[in-house]
């Protein structure tokens, strides 16, 4: 368990030091973005996540494919989704999963990604600011998204006073978690 916990950090850490290396701006998301601001509240309410999620410009793929080529990663692009497979064996958990900043995820979200320059840069890597990445767990709003929701809710990072941030479907979704914070 400890040792697939260690595996996932160390292929987040190798990312972030090619794409720095190589001067390419992203944002940590997902699951590891959301531990990276519950840690700044308690360290002992953070999650682990099995995969790392990077926020990338398109325009900046081709880079992004040599410098993490360079430090063992395979792109491959299966099911509409962009990877790089932590070497050439790996499954796809065992991956870094792309986000392209300012699109949408998949057609039917209701909002694009944020731009990798909304992003928080005080920690050991750039992760996404929190106000867009509640944005993004809002929309994708699976049911681990909504976990990660109530995980930033629990920790005080997100409050009543957020849904005024959103509108709509969005600020509704935040309402109902906030409603029912233990399901």
């Amino acid at each position: 368990m400890i040792r697939a916990v260690e595996k996932v950090r160390a292929r987040l850490d190798r990312a972030v030091a090619a794409l720095d290396g190589a001067g390419i701006p992203y944002a940590v998301a997902g699951g590891n973005a959301v531990a990276a601001w519950v840690s700044r509240v308690d360290e002992a309410a953070v999650r682990n996540t099995q995969d790392v999620d990077i926020l990338l410009r398109r325009a900046d793929l081709d880079r992004a494919k040599t410098a993490l080529g360079a430090a063992g990663f395979v792109f491959r692009h299966v099911k509409s989704v962009d990877m790089f497979l932590d070497g050439p064996n790996a499954k796809a958990r065992d991956s870094i999963h792309v986000i392209f900043a300012k699109e949408k995820v998949s057609a039917d979200y209701l909002t694009e990604s944020p731009d990798v320059t909304d992003a928080d840069t005080a920690g050991p890597f750039h992760i996404v600011a929190i106000e867009p990445l509640v944005r993004m767990k809002l929309t994708s709003y699976r049911l681990k998204d909504q976990v990660h929701l109530l995980d930033m809710i629990g920790v005080g990072l997100i409050d009543e006073t957020w849904t005024a941030r959103f509108s709509g479907e969005l600020a509704a979704r935040l309402q109902a978690l906030l409603d029912n914070p233990d399901g």
